[in-house]
């Protein structure tokens, strides 16, 4: 029951640190533009104070001056104008256009909870297809739950290997977190999604759960001094409590690091991934440019993406699997 309560618990932090993150994103993103306007209506000022100046000075001399200085001001502001247009362009990263972008615009509100909203998609997704599986169980299974049996009992297997019998305690937890990032990284692969994978925010989400449940499972198995213990680094001799005081902080350190690594190697190879092939698809446009339809130059990378979805999918799991591993006691770590 309470391990219930907890998984209701990790998964509503989940939701709140997803919405948290996009909210601070759209934040962010307005409060960009806001200032990109203000800094344009200055330039647009300064500009028609110098083009007053000049025509209130009888003085040819002077007007040939401010004229000069007019001309500088110009170039001064085209030039911060490209520039500005030069960082927004090295800022964003090409991405193939999503159905919800499509509907509400580059700018409108919706846009900016994109990654949320597909997150979501993708959580419903799983829920129709367990919900079904579940509901519709049949002692001689059909192709549809004996295909999702099959992955599932591969997946428990795999746990098992690692975790021994503590496999049948972590597997839901393990199995549906494979599950929901493949089904994320594969969203940005079908014509009109988007991959949420490719958002710092979802993935900082997603390992900020694996970080507070092998927290949270080192304190329920080890107990807080067992759990105080293994921060410090088990010590058991004279040298090893010398060492507490060095070991202690750098093992804080290192679970710190954890979730930074796990958000950071996800959003940084599933982002690769989609930009590769947004760019083959604009070369591919960009060459028969006079036909409706492109040269399909993507279509090889869509197999490889298919691949690197599924390993990243998995490498998150197993890492998360192994940080488990090591906050429970250490006879299961000799097992």
């Amino acid at each position: 029951m309470a391990s219930r309560v907890f998984h209701r618990i990790l998964i509503l932090t989940a939701l709140v640190v997803m919405i948290f993150s996009a909210w601070a994103g759209a934040q962010e993103h307005h409060d960009a533009a806001v200032v990109t306007e203000h800094i344009a209506d200055s330039l647009t000022a300064e500009h028609a104070g110098d083009t007053t100046l000049a025509q209130d000075t009888s003085s040819a001399a002077i007007i040939h001056d401010s004229t000069t200085a007019g001309h500088d001001t110009e170039h001064g502001a085209a030039t911060h104008d490209e520039g500005a247009h030069e960082g927004e362009h090295h800022e964003s990263t090409p991405h193939l256009p999503s159905l919800v972008g499509l509907l509400t615009g580059s700018h409108g509100f919706w846009y900016d909870w994109v990654n949320v909203i597909y997150a979501f998609f993708v959580a419903i997704i799983l829920c129709i297809i367990a919900i079904r599986v579940y509901a519709k169980r049949q002692m001689i299974p059909g192709p549809f739950q004996n295909a999702v049996e099959m992955l599932v009992e591969t997946l428990y297997n795999f746990f098992q290997s690692i975790l021994g019998k503590e496999a049948r305690h972590f597997a839901p937890f393990l199995g549906t977190l494979f599950f929901y990032i493949l089904f994320m990284n594969w969203m940005g692969l079908i014509p009109l999604g988007h991959s949420p994978s490719t958002s710092l925010n979802i993935t900082v989400s997603l390992a900020v759960i694996v970080f507070l449940y092998a927290q949270w499972t080192g304190i329920r198995r080890l107990g807080i001094l067992g759990y105080i213990d293994h921060l410090a680094g088990t010590p058991r001799n004279a040298v090893a409590w010398a060492m507490v005081p060095l070991m202690f902080p750098l093992h804080i350190i290192g679970e710190l690091a954890k979730p930074m690594s796990l958000s950071l190697r996800l959003f940084g190879n599933i982002t690769g991934e989609d930009v590769l092939i947004a760019v083959f698809v604009g070369f591919g446009v960009a060459i028969v440019s006079f036909l409706p339809v492109g040269i399909p130059l993507q279509f090889p990378f869509i197999f490889l993406a298919l691949l690197l979805s599924a390993v990243q999918a998995l490498v998150f799991t197993l890492l998360s699997t192994i940080y488990i591993l090591l906050m429970l006691p250490h006879e299961e770590h000799e097992h």
